[in-house]
């Protein structure tokens, strides 16, 4: 039998150049689980074998089985990274779910922008930023009501556990489908045209946004508490024990009438919060 082989007495789960057998899938599966808390289902298996081909051919790999036995060991301590990166889901665009970007404008910053002109300190965060759309997206909702921001104390944290997606978000350029969510007074008072009708963030927006790598289920280096934190989209690949740890862990770090928004499938399970809006949720008890 040679190493390209399947073991004796399995086959492989998904017909491809590359053997692929359930106890692969439940390797690497365990392996996301416990490096970034995602639940891979059996489901998946496909989405798994397509993503990570890619993987084996560069790196010269015959098998999944050669693959698992590479990132389980500490020489492939920076392919598990990277394995990491490709079955992690990076969906994102510019004010998606409007209705949160609304909310903020209307309901949460008013009161922190006031503050922060009176020497407040006012603190957002983007968990999830994935390729930096709704970081860059709270940050243009500040700018619209505050095109000062950066000259005091406000601030948006963004966090992803990809650094490859955190590396494009930095760059800050996107091309002109992704920006046409826009509205086209902020991508023009705000964003430096670019070639073929792409648009780079102008300064403004970048004081405004600080990029940081963070794994969701690892510590939390942040001090302070936040005024509002929108993780959307995320906690629905955990399950459900690691859910309701994280919404603990947000309401933590959530200041009294601060807002955690979250994404359009998701509910915030925990007694600690309460419903403020459609799919946004403030500390129970405190003021609106």
């Amino acid at each position: 039998m040679g190493i390209a082989s399947v073991r004796e007495g399995e086959r492989s789960i998904v017909g491809g150049e590359f053997p692929f057998t359930d106890r692969d899938f439940k390797q690497i599966a365990a392996m996301l689980y416990a490096d970034a808390g995602l639940a891979l289902p059996e489901s998946k298996a496909t989405l798994v074998y397509s993503r990570l081909a890619k993987r084996l051919r560069a790196l010269g790999l015959e098998s999944f089985r050669q693959y698992c036995t590479l990132v389980s060991e500490a020489e492939g301590a920076g392919e598990r990274r990277n394995m990491l990166a490709a079955l992690t889901t990076n969906v994102t665009r510019f004010f998606r779910e409007p209705h949160h970007f609304e909310h903020l404008k209307a309901e949460v910053l008013p009161r922190l922008l006031q503050s922060a002109r009176r020497s407040g300190r006012v603190r957002l965060w983007s968990a999830g930023c994935s390729t930096g759309q709704e970081p860059y997206s709270i940050a243009l909702t500040v700018l619209s009501l505050m095109p000062d921001a950066a000259e005091f104390d406000v601030k948006i944290l963004a966090t992803d556990i990809d650094p490859n997606v955190l590396t494009a978000a930095r760059r800050g350029t996107y091309s002109q489908t992704e920006v046409s969510p826009i509205p086209a007074e902020l991508a023009r008072r705000w964003m430096i045209p670019r070639e073929g009708g792409a648009l780079e963030v102008g300064e403004a927006m970048r004081e405004l946004v600080a990029f940081r790598e963070l794994n969701l289920i690892g510590a939390w280096p942040m001090k302070g508490r936040f005024d509002a934190i929108f993780c959307r989209n995320v906690v629905i690949y955990f399950d459900e024990p690691t859910q309701h740890r994280m919404w603990g862990r947000f309401r933590g770090l959530l200041q009294p009438g601060g807002r955690l928004y979250v994404g359009h499938s998701e509910r915030v399970t925990d007694d600690g919060f309460r419903t403020a809006g459609l799919t946004t949720y403030a500390l129970a008890g405190g003021r609106a």
